[in-house]
């Protein structure tokens, strides 16, 4: 005799509820940085639109980053914590494999029993989290998870690099995620690109480092590559997101991709064709590139701002190492 299973009760959507923010505790400005890599404030401005970024003391790490951001969005959701059933970390600066950066803060947050996991998709990983979320929410196994980017990747800088050191800086991003009547995420459109693995990489790694065999790895990247990668792919992708979603660009209120370089923003705005009120988020100028962090950073300072307001139609899209992707259309809380 067949047997049926009982299957979790679905709901026909979900919804951001609220983002919470942290930055580093320290601005550091172009000119602290210009000595080793023999370049000036004027050079890095015009290369990436980086006036400053921010960065954590010594002891600050990516849990007490993860923490103040998670906070500020439970708090601002307004749901019962008893009813937060997953948590979702996005980060590659945690110093420990394992255990996950999440399961710890589960158990700080006072929900030490829920689903818990980190992923390792850089810069694109909030918008990874997102479509996780999304997909828990809406099949009935979660009925309100908290998705958090956050990076230190000053601890992985090397001063003297020029491809990518000055543009990294500290932060975390944490949205919750909640039940919706009507879809107001779309569809995630994401995926990878193996064949360029290695554009944007490590210079060793920690067993290197343990065996004597090499120094601490640190971040670099092929930065024309990358560029020209972000570019092309990235708008195909977002123009596909658009689709799937049933909207045009002329529907389009909001737009945060990964706050990876001024230039590659301003390019993605001019190859979408982007109509001149779309508001774009321009973090990066005053709080760096901060991968999984990103995006959440930056759509938090336009809400703060007034830039961004309740019901408006944002699309958000990060790309970064692997080369990994991952957007999607939403609205805004």
């Amino acid at each position: 005799m067949a047997i049926t299973l009982t299957a979790p009760r679905t709901v026909p959507g979900s919804q951001i509820l609220a983002y919470g923010a942290a930055r580093g505790d320290l601005v550091v400005p172009n000119d602290d940085l210009v000595g080793p890599i023999d370049s000036s404030d004027e050079w890095i401005r015009q290369r990436t639109g980086i006036v400053t970024r921010t960065r954590a003391s010594a002891e600050v790490g990516v849990k007490d980053l993860s923490l103040t951001a998670a906070k500020e969005a439970i708090e601002r959701s307004g749901i019962a914590l008893e009813t937060l059933d997953a948590i979702i970390v996005s980060t590659i600066s945690f110093p420990y494999p394992t255990p996950s950066l999440a399961t710890l803060l589960a158990g700080e947050l006072g929900r030490p029993d829920v689903i818990a996991y980190d992923i390792s998709a850089a810069c694109a990983g909030f918008a990874y989290g997102i479509g996780q979320a999304d997909s828990l929410i809406r099949s009935g196994a979660a009925r309100n998870v908290l998705v958090i980017g956050a990076e230190k990747l000053s601890d992985f800088v090397s001063p003297t690099d020029r491809s990518i050191s000055f543009l990294l800086g500290d932060g975390a991003g944490a949205a919750v995620v909640g039940p919706s009547d009507a879809p107001r995420i779309g569809p995630t459109v994401w995926g990878s690109d193996g064949d360029h693995w290695d554009t944007i990489r490590m210079t060793g790694s920690s067993i290197d480092f343990r065996d004597g065999k090499a120094e601490w790895p640190t971040l670099e990247q092929d930065g024309r590559t990358v560029f020209r990668w972000a570019v092309w792919h990235t708008a195909k992708k977002i123009r596909e997101m658009l689709e799937l979603s049933g909207i045009g660009i002329e529907d389009v209120d909001v737009f945060v991709p990964h706050q990876a370089n001024m230039r590659i923003i301003d390019e993605l705005a001019k190859q979408l064709k982007l109509p001149e009120d779309v508001v774009i988020g321009r973090d990066i100028a005053e709080t760096g590139n901060t991968s999984a962090a990103s995006i959440p950073l930056a759509t938090h300072r336009l809400l703060e701002e007034g830039a961004a307001k309740s019901g408006d139609v944002l699309v958000q899209f990060g790309f970064g190492a692997g080369l990994a992707y991952a957007g999607q259309v939403l609205v805004l809380p």
